[in-house]
Formats: structure tokens, C-alpha cells, sequence
């Protein structure tokens, strides 16, 4: 897939600036979480941000589709989508890149990601939009209030990517 020049300047961009270093988690044995050591997540974390910012301005795409963006930029292992596992993975993955760019923007650059066949993210974008760090939407929002929320979280990170990328 072609990259236009402007999205590969913001992304090379952005990983010096927005790196945080992470804390353990509860998915961390042994150095590896679900798997894979520091060093992949660190190329993984890489590769999606690069190609979701190259695509904010104009499309959303799926977990499916980063996925297999993810396996050529990179080369590793894709996630399994048919284990738990491998989907829980993908999460935490989309965790990581949206609190890259949070501090900067405001926004949860993973809302572009949604299921094949529907319209909408899955849970976990929820989840940590209604967290404690990023109180974005209540706990009890509904379903409508969700997906209203959730489209005009997309038309913000629309904006935003756009007004960068011009």
C-alpha cells in the first residue's frame, strides 16, 4: 500500500515523541505479553500507529485489515482472530497505540478500527474510553450514546489527521 510522504513524516514523527515507557501488566510473564516479547510490541506499536495515521483523514478500516498490514510491515506473526487469546491481543495492541497519541490529541486514534461486518468497535475501545484516564464517556452510557459518541470520534480524528497531514 502506498504511503502518502505526509503520513510517513507524521508517523516517523511520532514514535519519538509520544514513546512512554509501560509499566508491567497483568498480561506480562516472563517478559512476554500474550506471547511476544517487548521488542515486537515495540515494531507492532510501530506499524499500527504509521498506518492508522496514514488512513485517519480518510477511512476507517478492520481488525482483520490492520492485522494483515501489521504481518507485511513487519513481517511477524499475525494475531489468531479464532483464540481468545489472539483477539484479547489485538486489544491490548489498540490500547497501546491510543495512548501514544492521547496526550497529544485528545483522541483515541484505535476508534478507527471496527468489526468486518459491522459498524462499530469492539468492547475494549469502550472500555478505555470510559477508564479512569480518559473519561471520555460515562461507564453507564447506552448503547445509542455509545455509537453517537463513537461517530463523532471518528469525525473529530478525521479532522485532526487531516489538519496535520495538509
Amino acid at each position: 500500500m502506498p504511503r502518502s510522504p505526509a503520513a510517513s513524516e507524521l508517523a516517523g514523527q511520532m514514535p519519538a515523541r509520544l514513546r512512554s515507557p509501560r509499566g508491567p501488566s497483568s498480561s506480562v510473564s516472563n517478559d512476554l505479553a500474550y506471547g511476544r516479547p517487548q521488542s515486537e510490541w515495540d515494531e507492532l506499536e510501530d506499524a499500527c500507529l504509521e498506518f492508522l495515521i496514514e488512513i485517519a483523514p480518510y477511512r476507517l478500516t478492520t481488525y482483520s485489515d490492520v492485522n494483515e498490514v501489521l504481518v507485511q510491515r513487519t513481517g511477524l506473526a499475525g494475531f489468531e482472530f479464532s483464540q481468545a487469546a489472539g483477539r484479547a491481543a489485538m486489544g491490548h495492541l489498540l490500547g497501546l497505540v491510543a495512548d501514544r497519541t492521547f496526550a497529544e490529541s485528545g483522541l483515541l486514534i484505535s476508534a478507527l478500527v471496527k468489526y468486518i461486518h459491522e459498524n462499530g468497535p469492539g468492547p475494549g475501545f469502550y472500555a478505555i474510553a470510559s477508564d479512569d484516564r480518559h473519561r471520555l464517556l460515562p461507564r453507564t452510557a447506552s448503547s445509542m450514546a455509545r455509537m453517537d459518541f463513537w461517530a463523532r470520534h471518528v469525525s473529530q480524528l478525521q479532522e485532526y489527521y487531516g489538519r496535520r497531514q495538509s
